[in-house]
């Protein structure tokens, strides 16, 4: 990895000049030097560097100057900041400034290697990210947002006003349709496009690790930390972190987010000092979040703080004039991805696919034209082709792979406030008496379902 890699170390002892340069040469480092900031940045300038190893105290222009100065011209470069005066307040500072990492003179070979091997991958990381947004760009599939329905035309009006601003999103939208689409599509439009979009599955995070994976840590805060970890607010400093299944964040942990998202700073495990941080939160769900705080599982000041501004994304089953939009595009990437022509659907295919529920939405949808090309090789898909759930969706009513008792339940509780509603010409009071439930529950069940009246 280090082959092709140029370093500049920026240092006032020539000793140590020297010493580095050995030792990176040893492991095919391309290496300059500069004797100080001043120096350093002339050099920058003129030339190309990956990694910059630059001392804290020189003469003319010290360590900090030396980055208050370089990243405003030169922001994605990557610069380890290095002292002999090391303590926790110093290497705070130079991370506030805009350094990657920090280490302390005297140091061994292997400390040194090490540093650089993690800034490299962060480096390829970025590089890799870059590449794909060129990619996509230039492929015209950019993170495609694909209808013409009048839902999701109201969707995108929302994200096209709301990338401009800095304020919390609130993402809300059954599973599959498209949460996490609509977050990065906030980020691509907004000023912090060119920073980083950093998404976290708040339900696959350990409940015992949440604070150090979201905030970082010190090296030696706890057993298994064997080295600093800046954490995702960090990775995502600048730009947008999206927090998905927000409502399976741990109770506990709630305060500490609410705090972090008011002060704008987090405090990493086993720091003293917080960390200023610039980050725009979007978060997600799938969960209705005030019947979770009526639970007492989530916070109703973390819930307004995160809420500044609500959008609900639509269900598949309440814009179907898009399902064959949205099955040509799949049909479309999928066939050109696997060098094959595009096959048509026959209109019997059609409209089996524009008839079914969809209860897994999008996804099911893309899961679902995916699995039908993979078996049916031919330049047409007939009904035939597709699967059992879709050609014959009575025989598939109560009985699903998935075998969800709440989705199941949550369809029939669809089911039976639609009929009312109908019965009662939609009168919503009159429905609500007929379904003995309370009028405000009904209002808050016609919103959560989608449905039209």
């Amino acid at each position: 990895m280090s082959k092709n890699c140029s370093i500049l170390i920026v240092d006032d002892e020539s000793a140590m000049r020297h010493l580095l340069q050995t030792i990176l040469e040893e492991e095919e480092y391309q290496v300059d030097a500069a004797e100080n900031g001043k120096q350093a940045l002339e050099k920058v300038e003129h030339n190309h560097y990956d990694l910059v190893l630059c001392d804290v105290r020189m003469p003319e222009l010290d360590g900090i100057g030396f980055l208050s100065r370089i990243l405003p011209k030169f922001p994605d470069l990557t610069v380890i900041m290095m002292s002999a005066y090391g303590s926790l307040e110093t290497a705070l500072n130079c991370m506030k400034n805009g350094a990657y990492d920090y280490i302390s003179k005297p140091f061994r070979p292997d400390e040194i290697i090490l540093t650089l091997k993690k800034a490299q991958e962060r480096l390829r990381l970025q590089r890799e990210n870059e590449t794909l947004r060129r990619e996509l760009r230039s492929s015209g599939e950019q993170q495609q947002i694909i209808g013409d329905s009048t839902a999701i035309k109201q969707v995108l009006h929302q994200v096209e006003t709301l990338a401009t601003v800095a304020s919390p999103v609130l993402i809300q939208g059954e599973t599959g349709t498209g949460k996490e689409l609509i977050a990065r599509a906030l980020h691509e439009h907004s000023p912090r496009a060119k920073a980083p979009f950093v998404a976290v599955n708040c339900s696959a995070l350990s409940p015992q690790l949440v604070e150090s994976e979201l905030f970082g840590h010190r090296k030696g805060a706890f057993t298994g930390a064997t080295q600093n970890h800046p954490g995702l607010f960090y990775a995502a400093n600048g730009g947008t972190l999206f927090l998905d299944e927000i409502g399976e964040l741990p109770l506990e942990f709630q305060p500490k987010l609410l705090r972090a998202l008011q002060e704008k700073e987090v405090l990493a495990v086993g720091e003293t000092k917080p960390r200023k941080i610039d980050v725009r939160i979007i978060a997600a769900t799938a969960k209705h979040l005030k019947e979770t705080i009526a639970q007492r599982n989530f916070r109703e000041d973390l819930y307004y703080r995160l809420a500044v501004v609500e959008l609900t994304v639509p269900t598949l089953r309440s814009r179907k004039e898009d399902i064959l939009s949205l099955c040509a595009y799949f049909l479309q990437k999928i066939a050109t991805r696997e060098g094959r022509p595009v096959p048509r659907l026959t209109r019997d295919a059609s409209d089996a696919l524009q008839n079914y529920s969809w209860p897994g939405n999008v996804r099911e949808l893309q899961n679902v034209i995916e699995k039908t090309l993979i078996f049916c090789r031919g330049q047409e898909i007939t009904i035939n082709d597709l699967s059992k759930e879709i050609n014959h969706p009575a025989a598939h009513a109560f009985v699903d792979d998935d075998i969800s008792l709440k989705k199941a339940t949550e369809a029939l509780e669809r089911r039976y406030i639609s009929a009312a509603l109908e019965r009662t010409n939609g009168k919503r009071a009159q429905a609500a008496e007929m379904l003995e439930i309370s009028l405000r529950s009904l209002q808050y069940k016609i919103k959560y379902y989608d449905i039209d009246l």
